[in-house]
């Protein structure tokens, strides 16, 4: 079985409260200390690769982030999902071969640019073109920003779910929902729905799954997280 078809299963929930949780790593070493935890899949987040490069979030070369994302898959035997933001301006095809170059099995894409919502049916269109060109060798994650960017129209949320899905992803992602806004959600949605959490505020991956979570991710808080822990120990060392 290959990656991405061990990946697609993974996705597949046993019990509500038992959502696949996919820590996401910055570079290799984060990459091994997550898959030697046990956590059968990762998911790279773009702002904590940024950060781990010395970039803003959102400010990546795609260059230096597909290198990233090629790093981080070679350190590890489990499948790795990379979030590539918009997609850095490439065609469809170019970046599906960039993303299976670096070793990806999945991605995130997000439906907003510079803080602005993109059309959700031209997106719709540029999301199928993705599929097209993956054929079976990726699992797209769509991120629906309505909840950073927009409104926080939990129905509108629903609406571009709709159209992704029809679209071909295999994934939504309401990025930021409430977590009282995700039985709704869940309701609505056809298809697994990613939802982000923080590691020690607000609910547990398994609370999140009971409320509709089909799989969990943490952004960029793990690296963040790491970060704060490194800052302590220097201020141990003086």
């Amino acid at each position: 079985m290959s990656k991405v078809e061990i990946f697609r299963r993974l996705h597949r929930r046993q019990a509500a409260d038992d959502p696949l949780v996919l820590p996401g790593p910055w570079d290799a070493a984060s990459a091994r200390v997550f898959a030697e935890a046990g956590y059968p899949a990762l998911a790279t987040p773009s702002a904590g690769v940024a950060a781990s490069l010395g970039h803003e979030d959102g400010q990546t070369p795609a260059d230096e982030m597909f290198a990233a994302i090629a790093r981080i898959t070679r350190a590890v035997d489990v499948p790795v999902s990379a979030d590539v933001e918009g997609g850095y301006g490439l065609a469809p095809k170019e970046l599906v071969e960039r993303l299976l170059e670096a070793g990806a099995v999945g991605c995130n894409l997000e439906d907003s640019n510079g803080g602005v919502l993109k059309d959700p049916h031209q997106h719709a269109e540029w999301l199928a073109e993705v599929r097209y060109a993956a054929g079976g060798e990726l699992f797209v994650n769509a991120r629906i920003d309505t909840f950073l960017h927009g409104n926080g129209d939990p129905e509108q949320a629903i609406e571009r779910a709709a159209l992704y899905r029809a679209a071909g992803a295999d994934c939504v992602y309401p990025i930021t929902a409430p977590a009282d806004v995700l039985p709704l959600l869940r309701s609505g949605i056809h298809g697994p729905v990613n939802v982000i959490a923080k590691v020690g505020v607000g609910p547990s991956p398994a609370e999140l799954g009971e409320l509709g979570a089909t799989r969990v991710t943490f952004g960029p808080w793990l690296q963040r997280r790491t970060a704060a822990i490194l800052h302590e120990l220097v201020q141990e060392m003086s």
